[in-house]
């Protein structure tokens, strides 16, 4: 049975930090391209952080861009997310995907779709003072 664990969400000031885990068991995830997206109240699903299967390139829109950091441990099984500089904007529920399309990350983040796609159920992250 596959499954996606994400872990590390929590309420952080503005300025602050958190790293988001995504733990996968049934999957080799470096096998897959990963994506972290995120979904406010009331706002479209986005994708913030994706890194390819292929060669590990990854990408970054323009609203995380020099903030975020994705990361492959393919030892641990894990793909991790390094938020720094949070802004209360950044308050949602982050999902890690794993995907078996092979695509640049840039199209992953914008159509997180594949004839495979693992989903994890979600971790919280407020920014708030």
């Amino acid at each position: 049975q596959v499954q996606l664990v994400e872990s590390g969400g929590g309420l952080v000031q503005p300025g602050g930090s958190l790293r988001l885990s995504c733990t996968a068991s049934g999957l080799a995830l470096g096998a897959y391209s990963i994506g972290w997206f995120r979904q406010a109240p009331g706002k479209e699903r986005e994708g913030v952080s994706c890194i390819s299967r292929s060669d590990g390139s990854t990408y970054y829109p323009d609203s995380v861009k020099g903030r975020f950091t994705i990361s492959r441990d393919v030892a641990r099984n894990t793909v991790s997310l390094q938020m720094n500089s949070l802004k209360p904007e950044d308050t949602a529920v982050y999902y890690c995907v794993a995907i078996s399309r092979i695509a640049t990350p840039q199209a992953i983040c914008l159509n997180p779709a594949g004839r495979t796609a693992y989903w994890g159920q979600g971790t919280q992250v407020t920014v708030s003072s």
